[in-house]
């Protein structure tokens, strides 16, 4: 991950500190919860001493009413623990839930954010996992492991001042037994928090892989992949569950060895116990009470063994999620926003922009390029692949900022504007239409969702989408299948032309938005494109002939500089490159041309 999201894990459970933060708004369910620890602690406790007087004068004595007295409160008792045992479970487990929805929420309302090269050097699946795995883990932590903590703290304590109370010779035993039982848990806590870590990132690989063949299936079938991910993909779970059953050794051997010593130093205590009883030195009560403390003792030690385990694992979940949540953003708000006037007509402008993608320092993308858009003028962009033409794109919307020169908007420099307002002046069509799963008119709704039918009717009327839409058995209110699956190319690029233009964009930017459209299709778009000049400035990257010569202006790029500019007759006389490029272009008809890969771009 980015901005050292891969340094080796900290071994500390400082790292749970900062997920308390998000207990805070909760005190009123956390007191509650606590109330009622303590009180099931305190009940629990209470039982060795009924224990004692119900063997010393209850049994031993052979007094009946003593014994109804004793077992009276003892049911008394049990329901006090009934009904905390309730308490403690629901505020506790409700506190585990709220905070996990809270964190969820903090990570995707952060990260949802960042720039985009943030997502170039880290894999989308693997953050998913990180807000979903992750945060899972939190919940259960939070939701039981610190209550079982915790009570199991209070019980081990509590028991231990009880131990001397019945009998300070045997308490020793338990005492001198705690070094043994403590050190394995400090010397294997620290392997299992780092399997646990290992566990975290194999499974996180493993949602990753498969959430990339699913969703590309139909590339995965093509090239009759499907064996070949699975063997992958196979081969990723085998080696989750290979570190998952290391882990679980080093604990299932922490928790064993554990439980042996503590029935080790019981069962010493047993045997010096049954000798004092014996001898007359204390009673039957009194040892069974403290033999019942001493397991209320080892077993809160045991507990808290097996919940330190879970708490290094949430430790490593909360590195991970403070890591998403701390990841900087390189593309800051201004602190004083300068606002656009309403009377904004999209006048676009680069001044001596050179850049490089933060993952590709050593590659110059643009350098020195410098032109103006004009509010109302088409222009388009050419150039072959790793030109530069989509570079253009990602900086017009501000995705990245450039590494010298400036980009205007109406003659404000972009990071002089807020993202939000910048944005909402551009519409954008990309290369690839990207369709979210939902209906039609959800889709086309997404930069305006207040917008009335009549609205996203005059779009697709413009965008020439109006026939196809209405013939869909609900209209607008018909799914369309994740990433658009249940609509041909053609269909899907005229759905993300009109969503574009639904918000009423000043600047307008086609990534080669004509490509996956057949002839009579793309002759609808050139006359939707037509209607809009004049209306609004138009940003074309464009490989075929008939939509670069529908232009105002043409821009020449080449190895990230603009070599030329002008119309397409002008050009054909004074730029060598574009000549050559229209030439390729009136070689063979335009619908064979339009798969030349000289116009296409790429990453570029």
């Amino acid at each position: 991950m980015e901005d050292g999201l891969d340094r080796a894990p900290s071994r500390r459970l400082t790292n749970l500190k900062p997920a308390l933060k998000f207990l805070r708004p909760y005190v009123p369910q956390v007191a509650f919860a606590s109330a009622a620890l303590v009180l099931t602690a305190a009940v629990t406790l209470s039982i060795g001493q009924g224990m004692r007087l119900v063997i010393d004068q209850g049994l031993g004595e052979g007094s009946s009413d003593v014994l109804v007295s004793t077992v009276g409160l003892f049911a008394v008792l049990m329901l006090a623990l009934t009904g905390g045992t309730f308490l403690r479970f629901y505020f506790v487990s409700w506190v585990g839930e709220r905070v996990s929805a809270d964190i969820r929420r903090a990570v995707f309302d952060h990260i949802i954010r960042l720039h985009p090269a943030f997502f170039e050097r880290n894999l989308p699946t693997e953050i998913q996992s990180r807000i979903t795995t992750d945060t899972t883990l939190l919940q259960t932590v939070i939701g039981s492991s610190v209550s079982i903590a915790l009570r199991n703290a209070l019980m081990f304590l509590g028991g231990l001042v009880l131990l001397f109370v019945t009998n300070a010779k045997l308490s020793l035993i338990v005492i001198a037994s705690v070094p043994f039982v403590v050190a394995p848990v400090i010397l294997f806590g620290r392997r299992v928090r780092s399997l646990s870590r290992r566990s975290q990132d194999t499974l996180a690989e493993v949602g990753s892989y498969a959430g990339e063949s699913l969703r590309y299936i139909k590339v995965v079938q093509a090239f009759n992949h499907e064996s070949a991910d699975q063997a992958v993909f196979a081969s990723r779970v085998e080696n989750a569950f290979a570190v998952a059953v290391r882990r679980i050794r080093q604990r299932a051997l922490l928790v064993a060895l554990v439980m042996l010593l503590v029935m080790a130093a019981i069962a010493t205590m047993l045997w010096v116990g049954g000798g004092d009883v014996l001898s007359g030195q204390i009673s039957a009560g009194e040892l069974a009470a403290f033999i019942f403390y001493a397991f209320i003792v080892a077993g809160s030690v045991g507990a808290i063994s097996e919940v330190y385990s879970d708490l290094q694992r949430a430790a490593g979940a909360t590195e991970r999620l403070l890591e998403l949540l701390e990841s900087p953003s390189e593309l800051l708000e201004p602190a004083d926003p300068v606002p656009l006037p309403d009377t904004a007509r999209g006048r676009l402008e680069f001044v001596d922009v050179a850049f490089r993608y933060p993952s590709r320092p050593e590659a110059v993308v643009l350098d020195g390029v410098s032109f103006v858009v004009e509010p109302g003028e088409m222009v388009a962009v050419v150039g072959p692949s790793g030109a530069g033409k989509s570079t253009l794109f990602d900086l017009a919307q501000r995705f990245y900022d450039p590494a010298a020169g400036e980009i205007r908007l109406d003659g404000v420099d972009l990071r002089a504007l807020s993202l939000e307002s910048l944005r909402a002046r551009i519409g954008f069509v990309p290369q690839e239409a990207v369709l979210f799963a939902g209906t039609v008119g959800d889709n086309l709704r997404y930069g305006r969702p207040d917008a009335t039918d009549d609205a996203v009717f005059e779009a697709l009327r413009l965008a020439h989408a109006e026939a196809f839409v209405r013939a869909l058995p609900a209209g607008l209110d018909t799914p369309v299948g994740e990433g658009g699956s249940g609509l041909s190319g053609g269909q899907k690029q005229r759905l993300a032309i009109a969503r574009a233009l639904l918000p009423g964009p000043r600047l307008l930017l086609l990534d080669e938005a004509t490509s996956a459209l057949d002839a009579e299709s793309e002759q609808h778009i050139r006359d939707s494109i037509e209607a809009l000049k004049g209306r609004c400035s138009i940003v074309a990257i464009a490989h075929r002939l008939s939509t670069v010569r529908q232009a105002d202006r043409i821009l020449v790029l080449d190895a990230g500089r603009l070599v030329a500019s002008g119309t397409h007759d002008a050009l054909m006389q004074s730029s060598e490159l574009y000549a050559r490029f229209a030439r390729i272009q009136f070689s063979a008809p335009e619908s064979a041309s339009s798969n030349s890969p000289s116009w296409r771009s790429t990453a570029g």
